[in-house]
């Protein structure tokens, strides 16, 4: 289970998508569209047709050929991303939980859907050092505020919960997907 909410840019696959076109099969348009977007959407009030404007062709062409990309799985999102730490949400904690593994699938959509969560995942267990299997990210405007979530949390688990705790964010990290080398 992988829930993820948000992303401004073109989430590409890196070998193979869900048709079996290789990254290397690309239409020239495709990867044109790939290269503009991959450090993400201009950001304006009509950013298809910006990208329109600069391949040259129409915003429905655009919007046609991101949603056969989208259907074919060579792309998986297009989405907005919001910088967190410059909206004040600076505390960041990952926190781990030891769910009943009959119950995980039931409550994991649950604290995906959790206000401040922004991933949730199923995890292997790795005993007897890690007994968690459903990990969720909160973002707080202080570490008060991500115990807070994280005991709200723990309520809504109830009894299905066996432990819990929380890794804090040590440092800030570049995150990017896949980059293309211009021809």
């Amino acid at each position: 289970m992988k829930v993820s909410k948000g992303r401004a840019m073109t989430d590409t696959a890196t070998r193979r998508c869900s048709s079996g076109q290789s990254a290397a099969a690309l239409s020239p348009l495709q990867r044109a569209l790939m290269l503009a977007t991959q450090s993400g959407l201009p950001l304006l009030e009509r950013p298809f047709e910006a990208l329109a404007a600069m391949l040259g062709i129409s915003e429905a062409q655009v919007c046609e050929e991101l949603a056969q990309m989208l259907a074919s799985g060579l792309i998986r999102r297009i989405a907005a991303v919001p910088n967190h730490y410059r909206l004040g949400y600076v505390a960041n904690g990952m926190t781990v939980w030891d769910i009943d593994d009959a119950q995980v699938d039931i409550l994991g959509p649950l604290v995906a859907a959790f206000e401040g969560v922004s991933h949730c995942y199923r995890r292997p267990r790795r005993l007897p050092h890690w007994p968690y299997n459903l990990f969720a990210m909160l973002h707080g405007r202080s570490r008060a505020e991500v115990e807070a979530q994280a005991r709200a949390l723990r309520e809504l688990l109830g009894g299905s919960c066996r432990a819990n705790d929380i890794l804090y964010s040590s440092a800030i990290l570049k995150k990017t997907g896949l980059r293309l080398k211009p021809e």
